[in-house]
């Protein structure tokens, strides 16, 4: 599975690639050939794109339930070209069609996780991290999995069901492995009444074949690794020490993980290290090899660098990355690959997320702490945090917000259970479009568990009116199901779903 080395003699240094799938110098030069913005290029583009949709949009449904004309995604160099966007006409034409696109598969569900923080323990030396192992201003703190349980619990007493396990690259002990697995196995096993986190999701370092396999054992839902950048030069410039400097054994993660028969991979780059017209190519250039050996990303995600303690760097990022730049960023992904579930982070405002869901984001963390420990104190130290939050709302807020805007706030679980996940859930239901007739009802049962157990007063009346105005939409079928499912809910029932 592990891809071969590339032949890189006649190479220069700034071209070097260690993988096939990661073709720098081709990369490098579609960023070059289009820096000039083409509007009838781009126009062409997107009229061929929207008519696509269109015509898939009215397609009616086969039997089972998918299209029979697929909605594709861009190529490289369509990338590319609209990468060069300025009017401002043809970018909200984009950020419309990347909605869009966004409903076709998903409707109009979002959804909310949370993220755990139990160690800052590192022994990387990345220079816009705090937890960065040579900050020897952050204090180290490394969480008990009494510790652990009882974040989980306050979690779940907020409405919680999905958690990202997320620590620094090291841990105390002679095998921080396990310390990693038994994380997992005590976040499952908190239990609150009759509700609990149904999905753990974990943000870990490469790890070999053999570790795989025992993360999959635990129940790890979706595996989360991010490249960071995959310019080999901003690479080797910004992971100075440690195992993460060791760029082809990040670049090779997900193919050993493929291995382990690990199916649920999240990718992701930090906007600011690197050149964002670049990192995107490269970004879907390494999709298009997860999905070449039978893979593909289950997520993405698109950080900015933001302040982080004891990290200038961070502070002033060569390559920051405009509010314009960063929707546009995340629109032409969303066309690119049209299936994959995009995460957006506190790390932006709440104004700015608002506008990220205009443009094609599908998940949101809510109500996040990112230091250790962080939800059990209430003089929560940010500054410790791995970064700096934007977004200080606690989850019913967003909820509320969420509903408001028009949107479904989700902690579905549902394809986990049903066993729709790795390369069956990205051909077989998120590409031909089946995934939504899933998505709304799921998205619906899980809301009114919400609402029957955490939400403010304010949240239940408007949540109650935004379910009714669904479920009033919905096919017969489809409808039946989900009123009934929703009446057990009501009467007490949890973990339902289609």
């Amino acid at each position: 599975m592990i891809p071969q080395e590339k032949d890189i003699k006649t190479e220069s240094a700034e071209d070097v690639s260690p993988v096939e799938w990661l073709d720098v110098k081709k990369l490098r030069s579609l960023v070059s050939a289009h820096q000039e913005e083409d509007k009838i290029a781009i126009e062409e583009i997107l009229r061929r794109k929207e008519q696509e949709l269109s015509e898939v949009e009215k397609q009616p449904l086969t039997v089972d339930g998918g299209n029979v004309k697929l909605y594709t995604g861009l190529e490289l160099e369509e990338m590319a070209v609209l990468s060069a966007i300025e009017d401002k006409a043809l970018t909200e034409r984009m950020h419309k069609l990347a909605k869009r696109v966004k409903q076709y598969i998903y409707g109009n569900r979002i959804v909310t996780f949370a993220p755990l923080y139990y160690s800052n323990y590192c022994k990387n030396e990345c220079d816009y991290c705090a937890f960065r192992v040579k900050n020897l201003d952050m204090p180290r703190v490394m969480l008990s999995q009494e510790e652990i349980a009882e974040q989980v619990e306050i979690l779940i007493n907020q409405g919680q069901k999905r958690i990202l396990m997320v620590s620094g690259e090291a841990y105390k002990g002679e095998n921080g492995f396990d310390y990693v697995v038994q994380t997992m196995k005590t976040i499952y096993g908190v239990k609150v009444g009759n509700n609990s986190i149904r999905r753990v999701n974990a943000n870990l370092a490469p790890l070999t074949v053999e570790e795989f396999v025992r993360l999959r054992e635990a129940g790890v839902g979706t595996y989360q690794c991010f490249q960071e950048t995959y310019d080999p030069i901003a690479y080797k410039q910004h992971h100075k020490s440690g195992k993460k400097a060791d760029f082809k054994w990040r670049l090779e993660v997900y193919d050993r993980a493929v291995e382990a028969k690990i199916g649920d991979f999240g990718l992701g780059v930090l906007l600011g290290l690197a050149d964002w017209k670049y990192d995107i190519l490269a970004l879907k250039s390494h999709i298009n090899h997860l999905e070449d050996i039978g893979a593909g990303a289950h997520t993405v995600s698109f950080p900015r660098i933001e302040p982080a303690k004891g990290s200038e760097v961070s502070r002033d990022p060569q390559y920051q990355i405009s509010d314009k730049d960063f929707l546009n960023v995340i629109a032409i992904m969303r066309l690119a690959v049209p299936y994959v579930g995009m995460i957006m982070s506190t790390r932006e405002t709440p104004e700015m997320r608002k506008k990220t869901l205009e443009c094609g984001i599908s998940q949101i963390s809510a109500g996040s702490r990112v230091d250790i420990g962080g939800y059990s104190d209430n003089d929560s130290k940010e500054e410790d945090g791995q970064f700096h939050v934007e977004d200080h709302r606690s989850l019913d807020e967003v909820v509320k917000e969420l509903l408001k805007d028009g949107f479904i706030p989700s902690w579905c679980t549902a394809c986990e259970d049903k066993g729709r996940e790795g390369g069956d859930f990205i051909v077989n239901w998120a590409i031909p479009g089946k995934i939504k007739n899933m998505c709304t009802p799921n998205a619906l049962i899980t809301l009114k568990e919400y609402l029957c157990d955490y939400a403010s007063l304010e949240t239940k009346q408007i949540g109650r009116d935004v379910i009714a105005k669904e479920v009033g939409m919905m096919q017969n079928k489809l409808k039946g199901t989900t009123e009934k499912f929703l009446k057990a809910t009501e009467e007490g029932e949890r973990g339902l779903g289609v």
